[in-house]
This record gives C-alpha cells, sequence and structure tokens, in this order.
C-alpha cells in the first residue's frame, strides 16, 4: 500500500505516495480510491487526505479525482523516481495575490533582497554547524579522535560564517557571487563532516546532485524533491510567486524561491534523516543508480515523521511542518516591509 499514516495531537492525515507502475487513482462518492492491477488497494476520504504525491510512471488520475482534490485543496505532486519535481497540481485560487507578489518582484531590486538572502544562507550555515554537533556529541566518549577533527571544522566553519555580515551591495546581483562563494566554503567543510559523520556505515564520495549513484546522495536528492514540495506548497499558500526567487538566478522553469527558502530548512529535515538511517544500518536498496521503491518509502515515511515533529520556535515547540508555512508567511510580511525576516535555526 502506497500511503504513509501521520498521528499528531490525534488527528490523522494521510499522504499518499504512488510508487506502483499501472497504479489509477478515481473517486467514489467522497473517498479517493487507489486501485493497482483492477484490484482496490486503498479508500481515503477526501477530508483525511494531506498531499498526493506521483514518483511512478505509468499512473492514471481520473479528472473527477484531480477535481475533489482540488476543491479541498489538496495539492498533486509529480517526481520522477530519482526525485526529481516535474509538475504540481494546485487549486488556482491559491494564486490570485497580488500586492505580496507585487512587492516580492520589486525586492529584487533594493536591499531586501541582500538582507534576505543573508538570513538564509545564515540559517543554513547554522543549521549545518548544529547538525554536525548534534551528532558530534555521540562521538566525544566513544571516538575522541573523530570529535576532534570535527570541532576543528566546525571552528573554521564558524570562523568563515563571520564574513557573511559583511557582504554588501545594492541589490543581490551585487552580492550574489560573494554570498554563494561563502555557502561554498562552508559547504565542502560540512561534506566533509558528512563523511566522517557516516564513515564505515557508507561510501560517500562528496556531495552530488543529478546522476548521483551513491546511497547517501540518491538519499539526499530524493529527501530534498519531498522538502522541496513542502516549500513550494507553504510559499503558495503565503501568497508569494515560488518562481521569483532572489539567490538562485532566473531560468524558465526554475522555482528559484523554492531553492532559496529551502536552505534553511535541508538539514533539519532531510540531513539529519539520512544520516541517522544511514548510521543505524538502514539497507538502502539501488538499483541502476536508483532508490527502490522500498527504501523510498521508508525514506519518504522518516521525512514526513521529521515534519510532524516539534523543535522550539519563538518560544513553543512547534511542529516543523508549522515552522516551515510560518516563514514563509514572514517572508510574504518582510517583502511588503511589514517585520523583519529571522531564520529558523534548528537546536543539537
Amino acid at each position: 500500500m502506497p500511503i504513509i499514516v501521520k498521528l499528531w495531537k490525534g488527528v490523522i492525515k494521510v499522504q499518499l505516495f504512488i510508487s506502483n507502475y499501472g497504479t489509477f487513482v478515481g473517486k467514489k462518492s467522497e473517498r479517493l480510491v487507489i486501485k493497482e492491477k483492477g484490484q482496490v488497494v486503498g479508500e481515503h476520504p477526501f477530508h483525511d487526505v494531506e498531499h498526493v504525491m506521483v514518483d511512478s510512471l505509468g499512473v492514471s488520475i481520473s479528472t473527477d479525482a484531480i477535481l475533489d482534490c482540488m476543491e479541498h485543496g489538496i495539492p498533486i505532486s509529480f517526481m520522477t523516481p530519482s526525485g526529481n519535481p516535474y509538475a504540481k497540481l494546485i487549486p488556482p485560487t491559491l494564486t490570485g495575490t497580488v500586492v505580496t507578489r507585487r512587492e516580492q518582484l520589486f525586492a529584487f531590486r533594493d536591499q531586501r533582497s541582500i538582507e534576505l538572502c543573508k538570513a538564509f544562507i545564515d540559517g543554513k550555515i547554522s543549521n549545518q554547524i548544529n547538525t554536525v554537533k548534534y551528532f558530534a556529541k555521540y562521538r566525544k566518549t566513544a571516538n575522541p579522535e573523530d570529535y576532534k577533527q570535527l570541532q576543528t571544522m566546525l571552528d573554521k566553519m564558524a570562523l568563515i560564517a563571520k564574513e557573511l555580515s559583511k557582504i554588501k551591495g545594492i541589490c543581490i546581483d551585487d552580492a550574489r557571487g560573494s554570498i554563494m562563494a561563502l555557502e561554498g566554503r562552508i559547504g565542502n567543510l560540512y561534506w566533509e563532516c558528512v563523511k566522517l559523520l557516516t564513515s564505515g556505515k557508507a561510501d560517500f564520495p562528496g556531495r552530488e546532485h543529478r546522476g548521483a549513484e551513491d546511497a547517501i546522495n540518491s538519499m539526499l536528492n530524493y529527501g530534498y524533491a519531498i522538502l522541496a514540495h513542502q516549500v513550494e506548497t507553504a510559499l503558495t499558500l503565503a501568497g508569494l510567486d515560488p518562481f521569483g526567487g532572489f539567490l538562485h538566478v532566473d531560468r524558465p522553469g526554475k522555482k528559484s524561491l523554492v531553492y532559496d527558502f529551502m536552505e534553511e530548512f535541508r538539514q533539519p529535515v532531510v540531513d539529519k534523516v539520512v544520516i541517522a538511517m544511514v548510521n543505524k544500518g538502514t539497507d538502502v536498496k539501488l538499483s541502476d543508480g536508483l532508490l527502490e521503491q522500498d527504501t523510498r518509502r521508508a525514506l519518504a515515511a522518516k521525512i514526513n515523521e521529521r515534519l510532524e515533529s516539534t523543535e522550539r520556535f519563538k518560544g513553543k515547540k512547534q511542529r516543523l511542518k508549522t515552522i516551515i508555512q510560518t516563514q514563509a508567511r514572514r517572508i510574504a510580511t518582510f517583502v511588503r516591509n511589514e517585520a523583519k525576516y529571522k531564520p529558523f535555526i534548528c537546536g543539537w
């Protein structure tokens, strides 16, 4: 059954992961019906479904099912088996905002673009450092030599991070190169830390994006695809244009703001899950350079559990999913000049 059930404060919500070739998704009365080889394998009331994600080819969805999903505010996302998103269906009324989008585009040409990008990267760097600290603390007595190496790299990361506040410019075009260069320098150290943290459990050649064939990079790429869908939904609900980014340059079809915004959530939502699964000896199965279906489903389940887990934010514990939505709304208020934007920084 391609289904993940989530429990949170007594509320049952279902995320459907459609991963089998030939699956049919239709509607019967007020329920979403899943069929495989002509047999019903799942039925869920629309009001219990939160998101439908399709990561297989050869899947059919009826227009009746699409209509009811849109009327119930249920997004339908499509991605390849390797985790590359290629389409998303959302209700058209969600894109009806004007003031926020106008200010979002104006912000590209002034100081707001630099301030926002520096906040995103500040959050990313802080979360990289805290993720390493989180896993390193268990090595302090178990493996003092590794712990010492990790501390040395953490000190270098913290030292480079101080340069972020010195980057100036009139708009993001003046500062993009410096910000991304700094991010890259710290990223190299961070992935060296990840390599050390997972040594003996998996062969990690360093960070690779598309075309990666090793277990860790394949899991990261698939996990980031799930996070991207979550982030895009949050931005859209906040009235922002997912394509109107700042740090990531414009390109037709590129959701630049999604890539900008998800920077501060990569480590707490995805990296922690992947590193933990690898260190616990999870059987990661690859076939022809792609994660096999069982591994994709296990990883998706863990990431959704993580999104439902809580972190301290603004003085109280909140679900990570709620924090993402709150931060998206804070971007909207920032570009409208109504409030400052501060990144989410996860504890360790």
